[in-house]
């Protein structure tokens, strides 16, 4: 099964579609909104270009795929208005798998042009939007073309499960489990840790090469504290997932071997070991690195957990779960019992919050290129117009 066939959002606007299920992620990007901003701003002044390429990478589909676009061409009108000068053109790229619901983007693109145009006029910065299919572990664009990179919620996808899961006699390295926990071998967390490098390493170097001088980028994903593992994280999630399959094993509704055959493509890193991947592949300086916390439940706004109605958080997080993952597990369990899976998920993930208000654990890091990328990079376009 290659992953890139399946991970993917649910398109479209239905009831378990992302278009209707991205709360979380929406508010993400709203956290890395002063971030995003001040970051175009610094590239506006510095270089004052007259084209302004961005690319936001791991877009998805649905409203949120906007909004980013929506910052930037706000930031950009704005600063331009109180320099005097002649605004530039914004050419906005946005990337995901070839799996992912285009179609939706392209329909909410026209609609946003027409909302702008009657909204601010003719004299708003002029922006062009297109869709970008591939994935962004390796080259997407022609060398020292993009001037911003943005990417929110996505880095954490690995691009394989990764190699070594199966042990001796191909039985599973993990059995039992979907991905690592508490009581995870060593050899297990290094595996994954060390898929993790290959593509996050690989991911800076495809960006070095295409970023213009002076262009940087913005980056959020899901990671974990610098404990082994954070509570309430990710892998508490992964832990009732595991919990509703093995149910359902138990049942006969599940096969034990297709439940001891999947894994998750995807890793939690630290900031250290972030930090640690993107020192060592050398093409980025890390300008800054930030963390925030997310409630599992995005609509839950209370200040103490005695208010909360559990039941309907539950059925809150299940929902962006299965907008997320639903096509991934389709492919592997059937699409047959998803909704039993996610009727059963939500109330396990209910029964876990009466325990406390569990959050995700979030990175920001902002990257610019180092001096001596820089100075390649320079070198390069003097020989290239020589």
């Amino acid at each position: 099964m290659k992953i890139e066939e399946f991970l993917h959002m649910v398109g479209g606007y239905g009831e378990t579609s992302y278009a209707k299920n991205s709360k979380l992620q929406e508010m993400a990007i709203f956290e890395v909104k002063p971030f995003v901003e001040k970051a175009v701003a610094e590239i506006c002044n510095t270089l004052l270009p007259e084209k302004f390429v961005v690319a936001d990478l791991g877009c998805s589909s649905g409203p949120n795929a906007l909004l980013v676009l929506s910052m930037i061409t706000n930031s950009v009108d704005e600063l331009y208005e109180r320099l005097n000068q002649h605004k530039p053109e914004i050419q906005f790229f946005l990337n995901d798998l070839p799996s992912n619901d285009f179609n939706n983007i392209f329909q909410l693109s026209m609609l946003y042009h027409e909302r702008v145009k009657q909204e601010k006029g003719n004299t708003f910065v002029s922006f062009y939007i297109a869709g970008l299919p591939g994935s962004f572990y390796g080259r997407l664009f022609p060398l020292k073309s993009v001037l911003f990179f943005h990417s929110s919620y996505s880095l954490m996808w690995l691009s394989q499960v990764p190699e070594g899961l199966k042990g001796e006699n191909c039985a599973p390295l993990n059995k039992g489990n979907i991905y690592m926990n508490e009581e995870s071998s060593s050899t297990l967390s290094q595996l994954y840790s060390e898929q993790f490098k290959r593509d996050f390493s690989i991911f800076l170097k495809s960006r070095s090469d295409e970023l213009i001088l002076g262009g940087g980028m913005v980056l959020s994903f899901l990671g974990r504290t610098n404990a082994s593992f954070n509570i309430g994280g990710i892998m508490h999630l992964e832990g009732l997932f595991l919990k509703t399959m093995n149910t359902m094993v138990s049942e006969g509704l599940v096969e034990e071997a297709k439940l001891n055959s999947f894994n998750i493509p995807m890793y939690t890193p630290s900031m250290e070991e972030v930090k640690s991947i993107i020192e060592m592949e050398g093409s980025f300086h890390l300008i800054q690195a930030h963390t925030f916390e997310s409630n599992w439940d995005p609509f839950d706004e209370s200040i103490d957990d005695f208010t909360v109605d559990k039941d309907l958080s539950g059925k809150n997080v299940a929902k962006y779960l299965r907008a997320v993952g639903e096509p991934l597990l389709a492919s592997h369990f059937g699409t047959e019992i998803m909704n039993d899976f996610f009727s059963r998920f939500a109330k396990n993930i209910a029964s876990h919050m009466s325990e406390g208000k569990p959050k995700h654990f979030v990175l920001i890091i902002i990257l610019k290129l180092n001096d001596e990328v820089t100075k390649r990079n320079a070198m390069e376009s003097i020989v290239s117009v020589a």
